[in-house]
Parts: C-alpha cells; sequence; structure tokens
C-alpha cells in the first residue's frame, strides 16, 4: 500500500469515528467539512500533482485536528480540559492547535505549489508572499465563522468557540501566522529534498 493511501485510511478512520454520536452534528459537519472536500481534492490531484510525503503527512494530521475538534467542539476536547484544570487555565485552548495548524499546513501546500509552478521566480519573497497568504486564509476563516454564527445563531456559538474571549479572533490569526512561520523555518530544507525528488523522478 502506498504511502498516500495509508494516509488517506488512517483519516477515514479517524472521521469515521468522529461521526460517531458527536457532541453537537451541526458542529461536527462544520468541523469536517473542509477535511472532506480537502480528501477529494487530493485524491483527484492524485496523478497529475502528487504532493510530496511531508505535505500528505501533514494534510492528515491537520484533517485529524479537525475531526476531533468536531467530534467534542473545540471548546470541550478532553485532553486540554485537563491542562487547562491542570495549569489553570481560563479556557480550553484546543482551539489555538487547529488555528496553528490552520497555518503550519498551509504555508507547506502553498510553498509547494508556488515552487513547482514556478510561480515565484525570486526566492527572497516567496516566505513572504508564503506567509500573507496564510494570513489572508486565516482572516477568510474567521469572516466565515462569523457569519455562520450570525444565520445560525445560538447552533454555530460551538463552531465560533471564542468562549467568552473578547480578542479570540485576532489570537487565532496570530496563531495561524505563527504556525506558517514555523513550518517554514523548520521544514523548508526537507520539503526542497522531496521536491528535488519528485522533479528527478518525473525526468
Amino acid at each position: 500500500m502506498k504511502y498516500p493511501s495509508i494516509l488517506l485510511l488512517l483519516f477515514v478512520t479517524v472521521l469515521v469515528w468522529s461521526g460517531i454520536q458527536p457532541r453537537e452534528t451541526f458542529t461536527w459537519l462544520l468541523e469536517v467539512f473542509p477535511a472532506i472536500i480537502g480528501a477529494v481534492i487530493l485524491i483527484a490531484t492524485r496523478n497529475s500533482f502528487p504532493f510530496t510525503p511531508l505535505v500528505y503527512t501533514f494534510i492528515c494530521i491537520h484533517a485529524c485536528i479537525l475531526c476531533v475538534g468536531g467530534h467534542y467542539t473545540y471548546a470541550e476536547v478532553p485532553a486540554f480540559d485537563w491542562l487547562k484544570d491542570t495549569f489553570h487555565q481560563t479556557r480550553n485552548n484546543y482551539d489555538k492547535v487547529g488555528h496553528f495548524a490552520q497555518g503550519f499546513v498551509p504555508a507547506l501546500i502553498i510553498r509547494e505549489l508556488l515552487i513547482r509552478k514556478e510561480v515565484i521566480i525570486k526566492n527572497g519573497w516567496l516566505n513572504f508572499i508564503v506567509v500573507c497568504i496564510c494570513m489572508a486564509i486565516s482572516a477568510a476563516y474567521e469572516l466565515l465563522e462569523w457569519f455562520v454564527s450570525l444565520f445560525s445563531g445560538e447552533a454555530g456559538d460551538a463552531f465560533l468557540g471564542t468562549q467568552g474571549y473578547v480578542w479570540d479572533t485576532q489570537s487565532d490569526m496570530l496563531y495561524a501566522t505563527i504556525g506558517a512561520i514555523t513550518a517554514l523555518v523548520l521544514l523548508s530544507g526537507i520539503q526542497n529534498k522531496q521536491i528535488k525528488n519528485i522533479a528527478a523522478t518525473n525526468i
């Protein structure tokens, strides 16, 4: 079994688990929908544009993060309730993991697309543009959360997940930005090597 297929099987397993008696069905649908759409797109493009194993791995991790958040709702993930009580935090901070991943994983995807499609000629601009795009994605997602909450009323509160924190939107975007920068700093070298391997196999 090829590595992407193993990751897909893992994702489907977690997705099925998350859909078994979720805390709030509406919230679960909202949270896992992006992961399902992403899986469909990756399956459809697996032959025309296969990503590096690094990108596939972190996409799978991000999808699983969404499934866990969808199952429990982001404000009620048990492990982070324990952290909240142990370290005397004022809120369940699992949503910050999700928003960190929301910057971390897209940064790798966008970077790979820009490099392999030769969109950015000068490497000096690459990281700046990647971070800016990730910030734009995060801002767009915050607007989406706001609209969903407005139109669905109380049913959208769990999706919004502010937990009474007045600066939740701003901190979410900050975590996404930190995630994007972290991915570029830690994984650019590994990604470059894997991109070269893909290029070599296509020669």
